[in-house]
């Protein structure tokens, strides 16, 4: 992909996660996005060929953003700080992820089943790691602990982005960090 089309594309992803953040999903219309974007109505077209195309790569886009900053975590507490951070720095794709997510059946249900398995089986192999080190508690199943703590991530990040906007990402991170650490305190 040339460099110009990887702007281009990107312009429409920043357009469309501002306006999602303020007009939500549903009302969001390509004309919308384009006079966001600053470019022509045919230029998503173009690009995505509809607007649910550009929907699904905006959401494939933003998770493989979230799984690489997630990847480069060492250890749990690096993992809870890479989310929050990511979240910070992409609220509005906090709120697509939560709408979007549990919203049954989901135009893009399939897509956010792969997205969703990828970022839970990134934490899982975290958990797994504690759980080999002896820091769970016996009978732990970690693809349970990993969805609950990307559930009680997403949640606590987009709470953080619309309610408590003057907290700091350490503050919000230091108020989950309890959560997790209250698994091991069990042992």
């Amino acid at each position: 992909m040339s460099p110009r089309t990887q702007a281009t594309k990107q312009k429409l992803f920043d357009a469309t996660l501002r306006l999602a953040g303020t007009k939500g999903m549903v009302g969001l219309t390509v004309d919308d996005i384009a006079a966001e974007a600053g470019v022509a109505k045919g230029t998503v077209y173009y690009n995505f060929g509809s607007k649910d195309g550009l929907i699904d790569a905006l959401l494939r886009y933003g998770v493989d953003l979230l799984a690489d900053r997630l990847r480069k975590a060492d250890e749990v507490e690096d993992l809870v700080d890479a989310a929050l951070s990511y979240f910070g720095d992409y609220p509005a794709f906090a709120q697509l992820l939560v709408s979007e997510l549990w919203r049954t059946p989901g135009q893009w249900h399939d897509t956010l089943t792969l997205l969703r398995d990828d970022i839970v089986s990134i934490i899982k192999e975290h958990m797994q790691r504690l759980a080999d080190d002896g820091r769970l508690p016996s009978g732990v199943q970690t693809g349970t602990a990993a969805s609950a703590l990307f559930g009680t991530l997403l949640v606590v990040a987009l709470d953080w982005q619309v309610f408590q906007k003057q907290r700091t990402r350490a503050e919000v991170r230091d108020s989950v960090m309890p959560l997790v650490r209250g698994l091991r305190q069990n042992l």
